[in-house]
């Protein structure tokens, strides 16, 4: 693909000789004198980037800047400004310019940031084709910039023609809900219902109720027949988190309903059919459960057709920076801010932190920071102190702690931070009442 740069310049010998260096660099170069010239061009052509001298007769680059801001959003737009005029360029960067480049400069340089632009903006195409191939909007994106989610998107689509049921594991936050989500819109059923239910905020009797219905009559306060999410779901997909913590009874039904394809409602006699896939995740090692007799083994073959594990957010550290920009331009939308990115020790902070939370306490952080920031950046104030508590100690070569004992010693003073209340510590954490309980307990 060849990349389309407009230049609008009014120096004669700059126009030619930047023609030249982009040309002979393998880019297709329109060249205009003016500002209202390079609008005439951006109506009548599409172009990937305009490179824009801040001063020209009739229109401005400033004023060209601000229209092509308004119109041509996905254009990326670098600015040339005269030695001793860094102000300008602070201002254009502030206006949405991508980058700025101060007269006289160096052809070389100028390529470099070209490019710089030109691997941004393909990346951006990727993901959004990513996107959109996966029958995603804005508001559900796939971060997939490491190997480990590379290959999850691999696995999705590789059973896209699949109706099998799917066991996802990994730990709490890293975003099980999320991937259950992309394998029903990408699958045979993505025109069809998608229910999600947490098995470990319900009772057994509860659960019960939710997951198969009841009959009128069926307990005290059942004054009416209630469809279960197993028979809403009916030929849609079923997400059942945290799996594990179903009781011994209720695996034992709902492994009738996989097998057989029909149940019966709390307190009912009629039996009801119905056709659902299912996708079950959970957070704990589920095969020691098998050994431990606390979840049955051919429930666990008949969920794990297709197995996923989903690694935790420290193991994958090349997606907390999108990851990051993600959240901070969804809540930065939310909260009518316009902060643009984060200052390089925000980043540090993030980039060091091990995330015993993982995406969820991810995106907890960015939301706090949005909220509390007063600036365009992102800065380490804004982030939680308690971030500081997990810096890198220096390592005893003769006891070197696993990222379980540093996520446990993390846990303990967040905790402490937190007065000894455990809702609130595993707010700050981004991770349930049980995760917390099992990070404290070394699980």
């Amino acid at each position: 693909m060849i990349f389309k740069v407009l230049i609008a310049e009014d120096e004669e010998i700059t126009l030619k000789h930047l023609s030249y260096a982009l040309e002979k660099s393998g880019y297709a170069v329109t060249g205009v004198k003016n500002g209202l010239d390079a609008l005439k061009r951006l109506e009548k052509e599409a172009f990937d980037f305009l490179i824009a001298d801040i001063k020209m007769p009739g229109m401005d680059g400033l004023t060209l800047l601000k229209e092509v801001r308004g119109k041509y959003s996905d254009i990326d737009v670098m600015i040339i400004t005269g030695f001793g005029s860094i102000e300008s360029a602070v201002d254009a960067m502030k206006k949405g310019a991508s980058d700025y480049i101060t007269k006289p400069f160096n052809l070389d340089e100028l390529i470099l940031k070209i490019k710089k632009l030109q691997e941004k903006k393909r990346v951006e195409k990727e993901n959004t084709a990513l996107k959109i191939s996966l029958g995603l909007d804005k508001d559900t994106p796939l971060i997939a910039k490491s190997k480990a989610m590379k290959r999850i998107v691999d696995i999705i689509s590789g059973i896209r023609s699949s109706d099998c049921n799917v066991l996802l594991t990994g730990e709490s936050g890293v975003g099980k809900g999320l991937v259950a989500k992309l394998i029903h819109n990408t699958g045979l059923r993505k025109d069809k219902p998608f229910l999600s239910l947490n098995c470990a905020t319900f009772t057994e009797e509860l659960l019960a109720s939710e997951l198969f219905g009841y009959e009128r009559g069926a307990f005290t306060g059942a004054v009416t027949s209630k469809q279960g999410l197993v028979e809403v779901a009916n030929n849609g997909t079923l997400f059942l988190d945290e799996i594990a913590e179903m009781s011994p009874n209720l695996q034992a039904k709902l492994l009738k309903v996989i097998e057989d394809k029909e149940f019966l409602r709390v307190g009912g006699t009629r039996t009801i059919r119905v056709d659902v896939r299912f996708i079950a995740a959970t957070n704990q090692n589920i095969k020691q459960l098998i050994s431990n007799g606390r979840f049955r083994e051919d429930l666990y073959y008949r969920l794990n057709v297709m197995d996923i594990h989903i690694s935790p957010l420290r193991e994958r550290r090349e997606d907390i920076t999108p990851l990051a920009k993600h959240f901070l331009e969804k809540y930065s939308k939310k909260a009518n801010k316009k902060i643009d990115g984060f200052t390089t020790d925000a980043m540090d902070m993030l980039l060091s932190y091990g995330f015993p939370g993982n995406v969820r306490e991810l995106e907890n952080i960015i939301e706090r920071g949005v909220i509390l920031e007063s600036t365009s950046s992102i800065r380490p104030e804004s982030l939680p102190q308690s971030i500081k508590l997990f810096q890198v100690e220096a390592i005893d070569p003769n006891r070197v702690k696993t990222i379980d004992e540093r996520n446990r010693e993390y846990a303990e003073k967040v905790l402490e931070l937190a007065e000894g209340n455990k809702s609130k510590a595993a707010e700050l954490l981004g991770i349930s009442r049980t995760s917390l309980w099992r990070l404290l307990k070394g699980e």
